[in-house]
């Protein structure tokens, strides 16, 4: 019985010797497929878990915004596409589907022209000695991916590749990419003193003329703010808008930089693109992340990183951003840098759009989390206080309105609004060299921002 017994043990251990290694080998093989589909590179996704219907439903949304490529380029981190122009996301809107793309850009809006030596060497007195502000107006390396050298061939243009990854950083696949309503809008339907009841804090400058407005246009200074935490992000740019700010009636097209991880994975100043024609209701997103914005540039990508940037012990980077509407068809044109018609916004995306703007503004924006129950650290602009000036301070210099002539004018009248002026600033001022202009940001969290 005992050798029964013995022999009974040695079967068992044996049987466990040979089974051990086929399971882990089982375990291993579905962790391994597990990971690919769900764990790759999710750098700030943590450990968020998908389903498979989950991810089946990203992939299809995938496959409509990701278009087949004529060729990759893969420079910095980012993916970038060249893509049949004619056969763009954008043209998968409705109102879009018989629509003529638009192959020459119309004519920018009338500003002085920058020459070459004034764009390698451009001094302004400051503070600072020895100060050299740089416009970033050509085509050169302004954005990382250029950097390798490689271009679109003729007949496409260049997309952001939207991955796997990008969808699961967000609430939902419906809220990817998008803004929120409640919080888009706060600015205008909060008052400035209850900053805890929305989060986004604000310093803008904004006009609303009583003549029809047909674009705005800044010089913005380029900086790589701060972001805390990864659900937060910091804003600088334009707005042009028309319509009502109650309900569902506002029309915007927007531009500018900014630094938002949870879109992208990484803490990147990017260039970027927004529009709505309902209030942030249901239509619209960032950059080519649904259909409407129409790219035409085949070198300037909506989406990519922007480099270089300004620091404080350095040199200043700036660039001009146009937003116009084309006399003619009426689209709605974003022009970076000097001369370069990046894409446009087809008129027949909005109601109140269609005719002219209303109001502009132009300015920064955080979100504030209140990460440990306190106000966040997450900088606008420079991450310093407007009162500290230029070489510190960031700033938006020679805020222009666009009339009905596609002539620039400066803004006859501004006013400005900062919802915590201990927290994030904003001085306007008025001179020859930099007409309408002003500093803001800050650094957020500190003894007066609690």
């Amino acid at each position: 019985m005992g050798g029964l017994l013995q022999r009974k043990r040695r079967y068992s251990s044996s049987s466990s010797v040979v089974l051990l290694p086929l399971f882990w080998a089982f375990f291993l093989a579905i962790f391994l497929e597990r990971s690919v589909d769900i764990v790759s590179g999710l750098e700030y996704s943590k450990d968020k878990q998908a389903s498979s219907l989950t991810l089946e439903r990203i992939q299809k949304h995938l496959d409509k915004i990701n278009k087949p490529a004529v060729m990759t380029i893969e420079p910095d981190g980012d993916i970038i596409d060249c893509i049949d122009k004619w056969k763009q996301p954008a043209f998968d809107y409705p109102l879009l589907k018989n629509h003529k793309l638009q192959l020459v850009p119309p004519e920018m809006p009338r500003v002085r022209r920058m020459k070459e030596e004034e764009v390698k060497g451009d001094k302004h007195t400051s503070s600072r000695k020895n100060e050299e502000r740089v416009v970033i107006s050509g085509r050169g390396a302004w954005q990382v991916w250029h950097q390798n050298r490689t271009r679109c061939p003729k007949g496409t243009v260049p997309i952001r590749r939207t991955t796997v990854d990008d969808v699961l950083r967000a609430k939902s696949l419906y809220d990817f990419g998008k803004k929120q309503p409640r919080m888009a809008l706060a600015r205008h339907t909060v008052s400035p003193d209850d900053v805890n009841a929305k989060g986004h804090e604000y310093a803008i400058a904004s006009s609303s003329p009583s003549e029809a407005v047909y674009g705005a246009s800044a010089t913005i200074n380029l900086w790589n703010p701060s972001v805390q935490v990864e659900a937060e992000m910091s804003i600088s740019q334009i707005w042009v808008l028309a319509g009502s700010f109650e309900g569902s009636d506002l029309n915007s097209v927007e531009a500018g930089w900014h630094v938002l991880p949870n879109l992208y994975g990484d803490k990147s100043t990017r260039l970027f693109v927004y529009w709505t024609a309902d209030g942030y209701q249901s239509t619209g997103c960032y950059n080519t992340l649904c259909p409407g914005f129409v790219q035409v540039d085949k070198e300037i990508v909506v989406g990519t990183a922007i480099a270089p940037v300004s620091t404080i012990s350095g040199k200043l980077y700036e660039s001009n951003i146009f937003i116009w509407k084309d006399p003619k068809t009426g689209n709605w044109w974003l022009g970076y840098g000097n001369n370069i018609a990046v894409g446009y916004w087809p008129s027949n995306l909005f109601t109140h759009l269609a005719a002219n703007a209303t109001l502009v503004e132009w300015g920064g924006e955080v979100f504030n989390s209140k990460p440990n129950g306190a106000h966040t650290s997450t900088q606008m602009g420079s991450g310093r206080f407007a009162q500290e000036g230029n070489g510190k301070a960031s700033y938006f210099r020679n805020l222009g309105l666009v009339d009905s002539n596609n002539d620039i004018n400066p803004p006859q009248s501004t006013s400005t609004r900062a919802d915590n002026s201990n927290c994030y600033s904003i001085n306007l001022l008025n001179n020859n060299d930099w007409g309408t202009h002003f500093f803001y940001g800050g650094p957020g969290f500190n003894p007066n921002c609690p």
